[in-house]
């Protein structure tokens, strides 16, 4: 089994509710959906769910074993000893929540050994006192993910093969969107009373496009077809009704002015039942920057 130097990213993560909605612009694609979905968070709501947290102290957690959340989560490389152990050093750090990503081509692949996987990772991380953030897309790193054996680590490259979920292929793709849609119904369904889940990240840092690493293969218009999908992301999962808030991980941007933020920015603060900053400054030093 491959081997990578385990490191933990310690995030202070802030959970805000909105102070009122936001109007869309004119911008943001319209989500044409005959369903009927619970409603976003109100600020009270948010706060009130905030209030039973402890103070939320972890990382974004992936086992040593793992190049990526593929490696992580199928079934040949699922590597529960190694995962409980290093939840254990978290937990003898201080650390009480990880935020772990998932794919869609796990879902696709194998959804029932997906669940039962992610089940067995949940009893870990319950057994030392850790809550679990659930990333179901992402737009880091390598757009184009293949299922199966992975590639082995590139030493001294920062995620050397983290992948991107859904993959470029899929994302110009629109026929695929209905096998994305089943991905996030079914998975929130399965888990969307389990108090060992923190939330649902609908969709990590949608308008990174991944700097240096792979932009001579990332598509100009990456954010535009981002923003329709985050959107009908967010109404699918809703439609579910799961008790744990959902959320997007934040990018960029000036988040203290409504003005200032794009359409997808505005979208994801719009769509929000709490908004997630990771970021690593003290939190008094947060605060203030974004008020």
């Amino acid at each position: 089994m491959k081997k990578m130097k385990l490191s933990f990213l310690v995030i202070l993560t802030l959970f805000l509710g909105c102070n009122e909605k936001v109007k869309k612009t004119e911008e943001l694609a319209e989500v044409q959906t005959e369903e009927k979905s619970r409603e976003i968070w109100t600020k009270e709501r948010a706060n009130d769910w905030y209030a039973e947290q402890e103070w939320l102290v972890g990382a974004n957690f992936n086992p040593s074993t793992a190049i990526n959340q593929l490696e992580m989560w199928q079934e040949e490389s699922f590597d529960a000893e190694t995962i409980d152990k290093e939840l254990g050093w978290a937990a003898d750090i201080g650390m009480n929540t990880m935020r772990v990503y998932l794919h869609d081509l796990l879902h696709k692949n194998d959804p029932k050994g997906l669940y039962k996987r992610m089940n067995e990772y949940l009893e870990i991380a319950d057994s030392h006192g850790i809550s679990t953030l659930f990333v179901l897309f992402d737009s880091c790193w390598d757009p184009f993910p293949k299922a199966g054996e992975q590639r082995d680590p590139e030493p001294h490259v920062h995620n050397s093969g983290w992948v991107q979920s859904p993959g470029q292929e899929a994302l110009k793709d629109s026929t695929q969107y209905p096998r994305l849609e089943r991905y996030v119904k079914e998975t929130i369904a399965e888990f969307k009373d389990d108090d060992r889940i923190l939330g649902w990240d609908i969709w990590n840092e949608p308008d990174n496009m991944t700097g240096p690493s792979y932009e001579k293969v990332e598509i100009p218009n990456k954010v535009d077809l981002v923003l329709p999908l985050l959107e009908k992301a967010f109404v699918w999962a809703r439609s579910v009704d799961p008790s744990q808030p959902l959320t997007s991980g934040v990018w960029v941007g000036d988040w203290s002015s409504h003005e200032e933020m794009t359409p997808l920015q505005q979208l994801q603060l719009e769509q929000s039942d709490i908004i997630t900053f990771h970021n690593y400054d003290t939190p008094e030093e947060f605060e203030k920057r974004i008020k």
